[in-house]
């Protein structure tokens, strides 16, 4: 396999009954596809939280109080895609401000064909499709939908769910084709790393994986710390001990590398999920997620995919509310110190606690920043 991993990408869905469904993203080229997420289409408002018991959980409506985020802060989300046109993402997409505005010809820079900002990536406005190497970001699968609502679905809409950050700005990079080998998903992965390095970003959601070392892969991510960017990773979902079984990249021994474990409503572990008293820091909700998919839908996925956004979410409030903790290490340290101490997750991974956003936003430099007219 010379050096190669393979790709991981699992979530269970359910919708009343419940319905499972392991995506794995193998290195062969011909596997097929996953069936769709479920969906709703039903009457649901903001402020309808009946559904988003993982946000009354980490009792984010009381961390709304101290901030509730910053388009400064940029979230890379390395995925499948993202419904760009969603109503409740659009207005928290990042937006290249080099693809911005009108050229010299009074054309929309971010659909003129040009690579107006010498980036090498031609109208690059939200992001990036390494997979195609191209600006089409669209998601096939909507896993990266339900990925970018969990960190940043905007509030005050009227209607969806709620992001942990309702104000962010969510730069979407695609890198996985399902018709392309392991290898070339690798490199994907890769160089979405550095671009969004390169392009700004101040966290990156990653929540593939796999049992597999990759020395270009670790590379961009030691890279990525030198640069003081936050990969908040998912810790796997095969229910094995990490400590034991490691899982790449959540397992790199890096400094700037936040590995994520699923919780359900009992606030134990999944079963699917990874853990690992050394290897995973912290555990997040994970079970049953409500958040948003394409076509401007709704629906549930599972998985330590669903609770790495979850903790992406917080950093960004964290990130928006104190300067301090902008560094990797810093903030990591913060997180797992505000905590909420469960015994069910005392001896699974290495904080014994799950994600508590009240605690951390309390316990952080809430003067700093004030809320906006926007969040009253």
């Amino acid at each position: 396999m010379n050096g190669l991993r393979d790709i991981f990408l699992s979530c269970v869905l359910a919708l009343a009954a419940t319905v499972t469904l392991t995506r794995i993203l193998e290195k062969e080229p011909h596997q097929p596809p996953p069936d769709e997420p479920v969906t709703s289409t039903g009457e649901i408002t903001d402020d309808n939280l009946s559904l988003t018991w993982g946000l009354r959980q980490i009792h984010a409506e009381e961390a709304w109080k101290n901030h509730r985020g910053s388009k400064d802060i940029i979230v890379a989300v390395i995925d499948t895609g993202c419904d760009i046109h969603h109503p409740d993402l659009a207005e928290n997409l990042w937006r290249n401000p080099g693809e911005s505005g009108l050229d010299e010809n009074g054309m929309p820079k971010a659909a003129n064909g040009i690579d107006d900002d010498d980036n090498g990536f031609v109208d690059d406005f939200h992001g990036w499709n390494f997979s195609s190497n191209t600006s089409d970001l669209e998601d096939e699968h909507g896993h990266g939908t339900h990925i970018a609502g969990i960190i940043g679905a905007h509030r005050l809409n009227g209607f969806g769910p709620t992001g942990i950050a309702p104000h962010v700005s969510l730069m979407i990079l695609k890198y996985f084709d399902h018709d392309a080998s392991g290898k070339d998903n690798l490199n994907h992965t890769v160089a979405a790393i550095r671009y969004a390095v390169n392009m700004g970003a101040d966290i990156i959601n990653y929540s593939g994986g796999g049992s597999m070392k990759s020395a270009a892969e670790e590379e961009a991510l030691n890279w990525a710390a030198s640069q003081g960017v936050l990969v908040v990773a998912a810790a796997g979902n095969e229910g094995l001990n990490s400590d034991f079984y490691p899982f790449y990249p959540a397992d790199y021994k890096l400094p700037n590398i936040l590995s994520v474990a699923a919780t359900d409503r009992t606030e134990g572990l999944m079963n699917m999920s990874n853990f690992g008293v050394q290897s995973v820091h912290l555990a997040a909700p994970g079970k049953n997620i409500f958040s948003t998919l394409p076509n401007g839908q709704y629906g549930y996925m599972s998985g330590t995919s669903q609770a790495t956004a979850f903790v992406s979410g917080v950093a960004a409030l964290l990130m928006a509310n104190d300067f301090q903790l902008h560094e990797p290490q810093a903030l990591i340290a913060h997180l797992l110190k505000h905590s909420a101490a469960r015994p069910k997750l005392k001896g699974k991974v290495r904080s014994g606690a799950m994600l508590d956003a009240q605690k951390a936003l309390e316990s952080s430099d809430r003067n700093l920043v004030q809320l906006s007219q926007d969040d009253n």
